[in-house]
């Protein structure tokens, strides 16, 4: 049995990622009353195929605040032997949700007339706090589209549910901030950058011109072989932790050269070591590039 647990902020994308996981197949709930954990889990594990079963569910600032608190204990009392359970966290920067709230003019869960719109996004934050925690993947779907958010959660949750822990390479750019929901954030601003390069400015890490100039660097090749290095001693590890996913950051200035080329490196250096490795060029992304 797959159990999801979808979470996070109001304006994040649960709703979105609940019916992508719905639409696969999956048995979903909507808003479950996190005390019911247990009890659904029992109730599913009693028929003939609970090794078939899958199901979502979304749990939201709505609960009783108590059972929020109690979570990673009701999780753990619905733990089985068949549970294959994971708990996905979504969120966004606070401007983006603001936003969000305000082009869909829909109503904040929490807002009254004792909280405004900001007040109430923190105050959701502080309650969700106990999931957060506990979540085995963090997204933060800030710079994603509904189409790219639909994508990441087939890609990160449904297509390889069962090839092992979840590795993603993501480059990004120092300047856009650094993504929310990295792991482990490698700076590579120190290398040679093509930017200063007329010819290769345009260019980004996944052309050849940009790919020759850093491959003709020794401070590219040891930067790579040392990053590898660690990755191949520690995700071992991570993995024998029961870690589902983890996400590795590579950074430069503009996302656009010396990341993406890093980050195209070690997909090639560890796809081959684990089945289901892939890669996000966060900063290509926004510009509507591969």
């Amino acid at each position: 049995m797959r159990l999801v647990i979808i979470s996070g902020r109001s304006g994040s994308g649960k709703s979105t990622a609940l019916h992508v996981l719905e639409d696969v197949g999956f048995n979903c709930i909507d808003n479950l009353p996190a005390s019911l954990l247990p009890d659904l889990v029992k109730q599913i594990s009693e028929q003939d195929d609970v090794e078939e079963q899958r199901v979502a569910v979304s749990i939201d600032a709505r609960n009783d605040l108590k059972n929020l608190q109690q979570f990673p204990a009701l999780l753990e009392a619905a733990s089985i032997p068949s549970l294959k359970s994971e708990t996905i966290y979504l969120d966004a920067r606070l401007p983006v949700l603001i936003k969000r709230f305000s082009e869909t003019r829909r109503k904040h869960p929490l807002s009254s007339k004792h909280l405004d719109l900001t007040e109430a996004i923190s105050r959701e934050q502080d309650i969700l706090e106990p999931i957060l925690r506990s979540a085995d993947l963090k997204i933060d779907t800030s710079d994603l589209s509904l189409h790219d958010l639909r994508d990441l959660v087939k890609q990160r949750i449904v297509d390889e549910s069962d090839k092992g822990m979840a590795i993603l390479f993501q480059s990004f750019g120092f300047k856009y901030g650094v993504p929310v929901d990295a792991d482990h954030v490698f700076d590579v601003r120190c290398l040679p950058n093509p930017y200063w390069k007329p010819q290769l400015r345009a260019q980004t890490g996944l052309d050849q011109g940009v790919i020759d100039f850093l491959e003709a660097e020794a401070d590219v090749r040891d930067m790579l072989k040392d990053i590898q290095q660690y990755l191949k001693r520690w995700l071992p590890c991570f993995e024998a932790n029961n870690r589902s996913y983890i996400t590795i950051a590579i950074g430069c200035t503009g996302g656009q050269h010396r990341s993406v080329y890093v980050s195209q490196q070690l997909l090639a250096a560890f796809k081959d070591l684990y089945s289901n490795v892939q890669v996000r060029h966060r900063e290509l992304k926004k510009q509507g590039q591969t």
